[in-house]
């Protein structure tokens, strides 16, 4: 079967270290392009992605991994050229963007995958089968990295639209929302945002949900230098204990760690873009977005000290 050629719009850390691989990796697919406005990737680059466009002949297929803000613009230019459109996650920096997106690849007839790779880890699934039909006592979900390691220098992820501590943390929304047995709603937030900051670099949010009896609780920090802490910890009134750890890649059930052994969160977004492709679908789930909106609507902010590269 030949392969499905495709190009990487946007080749920063996360296209070199993940999505990269990936393709390399499933011959289903063949890299046929890249491109980065600081000329980085691989060859042919194109620091346009608009003459990446216009350049690459059989192009079937992109995978968008620039910050969100820009997104939506690239995404609608590459549906319009009849190409099958992967979006790292969040898939856009608005609701509005994602759903004019779906809108657009249903009526051009191609594939629109909006990835979330945390939900790619083997311990998701079995983690909603073990929720399922049950009522929650309490879930505590802790996520908390240093923004310095995981986004140098990185001045977009502090501008409107570049989500601050959401862009690690919208990986915890989308595994709970996953495997969690019911309703989700955000009933309360703060919001940490450092003075020169227009995205908050910490925040607590509590939910509230139809099959929870107790705290429904959400910590995130941008600023934690001892070690990242990915962990979600679920406790059933039934006595059942559900905790996820190393974001997903770990998974306890009533204290016994369970088999998740898999291909790895990218390899198994690639094998799932290309069922989608083969099947003329789309996948694109505004859930974990839609509660990161709800965050900006419900919070109180606090100003902070000033971020630092």
């Amino acid at each position: 079967m030949k392969p499905i050629r495709i190009a990487i719009i946007g080749f920063g850390k996360i296209a070199e270290d993940q999505h990269l691989p990936a393709i390399s990796a499933n011959p289903r697919f063949e890299l046929a392009a890249t491109s980065s406005r600081t000329g980085h990737g691989v060859e042919p680059i194109f620091e346009d992605w608009r003459e990446l466009l216009q350049s690459i002949e059989g192009l079937e297929a992109v995978a968008i991994t620039t910050p969100p803000s820009v997104r939506h613009e690239i995404a609608a230019a590459c549906i319009e050229a009849g190409l099958h459109v992967l979006m790292e996650k969040p898939p856009t920096s608005t609701l509005s963007e994602v759903e004019d997106l779906i809108c657009l690849a249903e009526a051009k007839g191609v594939t629109l995958f909006g990835t979330w790779h945390s939900r790619h880890n083997p311990s998701v699934p079995i983690a909603a089968q073990a929720l399922a039909g049950k009522r929650i006592a309490e879930m505590q979900i802790r996520w908390q990295e240093d923004v310095h390691k995981w986004h140098p220098g990185q001045r977009w992820i502090w501008d409107a639209g570049g989500f601050g501590v959401f862009d690690p943390g919208i990986n915890a929304l989308s595994i709970v929302t996953a495997i969690f047995p019911g309703s989700l709603f955000v009933r309360s937030a703060q919001l940490s945002v450092p003075a020169n900051a227009e995205t908050p670099v910490a925040a607590e949010i509590d939910f509230a949900s139809d099959v929870a009896d107790g705290p429904l609780h959400a910590s995130f920090d941008f600023l934690r230098t001892d070690g990242e802490e990915w962990t979600i910890d679920i406790r059933t009134t039934d006595g059942r204990s559900i905790f996820l750890k190393e974001g997903g890649a770990r998974l306890f059930v009533d204290g016994a760690e369970q088999d998740v052994s898999g291909p790895g969160e990218y390899p198994d977004i690639y094998r799932e873009f290309v069922d989608l492709i083969d099947q003329r679908r789309s996948s694109v789930d505004v859930t974990p977005l839609r509660l990161v909106a709800d965050s900006y609507l419900a919070a109180s902010h606090t100003t902070v000290e000033p971020i630092t590269s």
